[in-house]
């Protein structure tokens, strides 16, 4: 057991339904990680050699996700996010409550509440009740039920601990067409889907350089 395992048991006795819970002890191990960053690039040193890791990390057109930590019971996740240029995100929920703090870089954030939403909502009726920035050295812990969405500035980077997923699908949000659409997690995507965002491990070598570039990790 290293040190990231160490601190990642002590997140395994959240209330992860308490976001309160959620946001006082996760701030406590975010803390740890951001104060020392050798603790991450030992991670992402090993990670190559975990081939269970590494099938968990995504590549997308717009946003990189590496997964350092994976704990199936009770699900706990420790992700790295990187922001690409021209990142922003419909508003939509999530299938689990998290929380995160900015490593590198920023983001707008806009929260919408912890709104009942299905796919008849309509995306436009739906109120921004808090716009705030995310710089570097914030933290903060959103439910489940908690819709938002974020417009990132590019290459912001972000550490990411997420709870056990407590539903199956979750809800994202088009104000301008009006859409609204089900997303599901990886255990009921499509095996072409899951391919598609799956990082290669050039990909995984080309962002860990620049975190390393960037004196990130």
């Amino acid at each position: 057991m290293d040190e990231m395992d160490r601190i990642a048991e002590n997140l395994c006795w959240i209330d992860w339904d308490d976001i309160d819970d959620v946001e006082l002890n996760c701030r406590e191990a975010l803390n740890a990680l951001a104060a020392e960053p050798r603790i991450v690039r030992a991670r992402l040193d090993k990670l190559p050699e975990w081939p269970d890791l590494l099938a968990m990390c995504e590549h997308y057109d717009i946003l990189d996700k590496i997964v350092l930590h994976s704990d199936d019971d009770p699900g706990v996740r420790i992700r790295l996010h990187i922001f690409l240029p021209g990142y922003f995100d419909r508003p939509h929920n999530h299938r689990w409550s998290y929380a995160s703090r900015i490593l590198r870089g920023q983001y707008r954030h806009f929260l919408f509440g912890n709104a009942e939403v299905d796919e008849q909502i309509d995306p436009v009726k739906l109120p921004v009740l808090q716009a705030r920035e995310e710089p570097v050295g914030t933290s903060y812990a959103l439910h489940h039920s908690m819709v938002h969405a974020v417009v990132a500035e590019p290459f912001t980077v972000s550490l990411v601990i997420r709870g056990p997923a407590v539903k199956d699908r979750f809800l994202v949000m088009d104000r301008k067409t009006g859409e609204a659409w089900w997303q599901y997690g990886n255990k009921d995507e499509p095996e072409a889907e899951a391919m598609a965002k799956h990082m290669s491990r050039a990909r995984f070598a080309e962002v860990t350089g620049w975190l390393e570039e960037w004196n990130v990790f």
